[in-house]
């Protein structure tokens, strides 16, 4: 099949990629569904704009840029073509461009409540046929069937997605670069035009030339770095802790068969049934922050306390036990919160982060997708813990973990 072209290509201005350009209807189509659509109004990075005020980017303008990383690798990345028809390469172009359809609002805390992967939502989404993006790809028989085995991980194409989603694939470098740029962190600066330039596809998998494996461990740092100094922050957390402990809540009442004081059907919806589709596409962060400032006013104590908060930017309080020495401030702060029923529910949490530089690659799987395999000038091929010694070393020392306390001061309880 040929898939129609566009006469003259559409394009957005980004400050990454300067013009992002389409080529296909099909992906022009797909740019204007009520689903991709709903993602300008869902930010990529949720409470973090409490530490970065300027991150204010949305979960659209990443899909936009891991599609135009997609493109760049089509167009740059020796071996692409050769080993991908049209058919595939319309997969690769949609799933990066779909893979995060299935956010939720303000979703990390959304989704912790509600217990949905939003990998699982954009399949729905995909596969749905109530939706308009499954409208726009059923034109064509399978391709949605085809790209939701991708978001799932199916195997059924594994150079796509490897592409898609690994330790080093287009959504990565796309979203490290643009958090990087909109919260003024120089930790996630990576050099992308070097990592194309040394990725090679061949036999329907993905190899790097060792030429640039200093790149690849500059790229593995950056995440690294940007997971404990951007999307690990505990001020980020302890905002989006207010918004989780709201959902929770609202969980809790409606199963006990108590009334919300608020318009939130469709949130109520969600609640019954994960996979409501026409509800869930109606929540992004503007009905949430609605339905919050309905809160406020709620006779649910604990409802407006958290609500108010979440308006007044009251955070809850944290301590790092890996570096708290006052014991007894634990002990008092534990005891206290430990022995209230509503304390320990809603205002208190004990939170473990934890993150390496670098998974280790499973000898023992044929082909995993995590594994970032080097081809030497000889070709023979090496995995880049074999072949780079800092990466080596980084395998066990770079794997972090803390503990955090968070509690959140209540003077009427």
């Amino acid at each position: 099949m040929n898939f129609e072209k566009l006469n003259r290509p559409k394009v957005f201005r980004d400050p990454l990629y300067g013009y992002i350009k389409v080529n296909y209807k099909i992906i022009s189509d797909l740019i204007d569904t009520l689903e991709l659509q709903r993602l300008r109004r869902i930010r990529q990075l949720s409470g973090v704009s409490m530490v970065f005020q300027t991150a204010e980017h949305s979960r659209f303008t990443h899909s936009l840029g891991a599609y135009a990383m997609a493109c760049l690798v089509i167009e740059e990345v020796s071996g692409v073509k050769e080993n991908m028809n049209e058919y595939e390469q319309i997969i690769f172009l949609a799933s990066a461009l779909l893979h995060d359809i299935g956010h939720g609002p303000y979703s990390h805390a959304f989704e912790h409540v509600l217990n949905i992967s939003h990998e699982e939502m954009s399949a729905q989404m995909i596969i749905s046929p109530i939706t308009e993006v499954n409208k726009v790809l059923s034109k064509c028989q399978d391709l949605a069937l085809d790209i939701a085995s991708v978001i799932r991980h199916q195997g059924k194409y594994p150079l796509i997605e490897s592409l898609i989603s690994s330790q080093l694939d287009v959504d990565r470098m796309d979203y490290l670069s643009r958090d990087a740029y909109f919260t003024g962190a120089t930790y996630g600066n990576i050099d992308r035009n070097r990592l194309l330039r040394s990725m090679i596809v061949e036999n329907n998998r993905v190899y790097f030339r060792a030429s640039g494996v200093h790149s690849i461990e500059s790229y593995l740092m950056s995440r690294y770095h940007m997971y404990w100094q951007v999307y690990y922050h505990p001020t980020a957390r302890a905002y989006e802790l207010l918004l989780q402990n709201i959902y929770k809540r609202i969980k809790d009442l409606v199963l006990s068969g108590k009334k919300i004081e608020a318009n939130i059907d469709s949130l109520l919806n969600v609640l019954k049934n994960n996979y409501d589709i026409k509800s869930y596409v109606e929540l992004d962060d503007a009905y949430v922050n609605g339905m919050v400032k309905q809160l406020t006013k709620s006779d649910d104590f604990v409802l407006r306390e958290l609500s108010l908060a979440l308006e007044k930017r009251k955070l809850y309080s944290f301590m790092n036990l890996n570096i708290e020495t006052d014991v007894e401030k634990i002990d008092t702060i534990m005891t206290k919160y430990k022995n209230n029923e509503i304390l320990f529910s809603y205002f208190y949490e004990e939170t473990k982060l934890s993150q390496a530089a670098y998974l280790h690659a499973n000898a023992n799987q044929e082909y995993d997708i995590n594994d970032i395999k080097i081809m030497l000038p000889t070709h023979d091929v090496l995995s880049l813990e074999e072949y780079s010694p800092i990466i080596n070393s980084l395998i066990s020392s770079s794997v972090k973990n803390i503990i955090y306390i968070f509690y959140f001061e209540v003077s009427n309880v």
